[in-house]
């Protein structure tokens, strides 16, 4: 065998094991996540079950458990089951964080690579930053009444802002050599916006997403204050009316739940996405 195979072997030896390695490492991650995860779990149930917390407020994770299979066919007290309440919350927050990411990341882009337009929407941004998602709300109700269309805006807020922001910042940081490159090669200035700047911005952009998701989810409540008769917020003020924090419990952790899923499909669009930067 020829010390080019003998070298070509040991090379793809060395890679093998070095995925051997991460594999391991991240099943060690995601075993220790899970172990305090469980263990956080069995703290709050004996220190439930001893009378360190009063049962009356705080229910244990296994009445929250048993809580979310009766949910499951239960509509009971609320009006809705599990189900309902998901699909619902789903559809509010998706809309508004889909609409934030489509009308927020192009404008975010545009306004930190071309400066005219920067001029022109940087005032009306400054002036909209600033304002409190659930501050629109009553005239949320005025201009669009109490459906989807409202609640979708108040997520779209709350979500838009993050989306601007860090589109601005990661084009702004293009690297100024290889815009050089770009224009010594004949490039127009639209040709180095898409080829270059907008690469280079989508590791902040999607920073910016992901902080985006987690404004959606968290506005999700006051978004369902708008007189909503089905969602996991509504469901929770339910639980707040009938004096049941169970219930309250069990919306949070159905929320919380929700929010983990979606970063790991954000995650692995990331990963697709910007799967030429490895």
């Amino acid at each position: 065998m020829s010390d080019q195979n003998v070298h070509r072997l040991s090379n793809e030896e060395r890679v093998a094991k070095v995925q051997t390695e991460k594999r391991k490492n991240d099943f060690q991650m995601a075993m220790l996540s899970a172990i305090g995860v469980l263990a956080f779990l069995l703290i709050w149930q004996l220190a439930v079950a001893s009378g360190f917390l009063p049962s009356r407020y705080v229910p244990m994770p296994s009445e929250v458990v048993k809580l979310f299979f009766v949910k499951l066919t239960d509509p009971n007290p609320d009006g809705a089951v599990l189900g309902a309440h998901i699909v619902a919350s789903l559809q509010v927050a998706l809309s508004g964080f889909f609409l934030a990411i489509i009308i927020g990341v192009p404008l975010g882009l545009c306004m930190g690579w071309f400066r005219g337009f920067d001029s022109f929407m940087r005032p009306i941004f400054e002036i909209l930053r600033p304002i409190p998602p659930v501050s629109w709300i009553p005239i949320t109700i005025i201009w669009m009444g109490l459906g989807l269309k409202a609640k979708a805006f108040i997520v779209f807020f709350s979500a838009f802002v993050p989306c601007v922001i860090n589109s601005y910042t990661g084009i702004r940081q293009t690297s100024e050599a290889l815009i050089n490159v770009g224009k010594i090669c004949g490039a127009s200035n639209f040709t180095i916006f898409r080829t270059i700047g907008i690469p280079s911005a989508m590791t902040m952009t999607f920073a910016g997403i992901r902080v985006a998701l987690g404004n959606a989810w968290a506005t999700l409540v006051a978004a369902e204050m708008l007189a909503a008769n089905l969602g996991l917020g509504y469901m929770i003020q339910q639980g707040r009316s009938f004096a049941r924090p169970d219930i309250i419990i069990l919306g949070i952790v159905v929320i919380g739940a929700l929010g983990v899923v979606f970063t790991w499909l954000l995650g692995l669009v990331e990963g697709k996405v910007l799967g030429w930067k490895k």
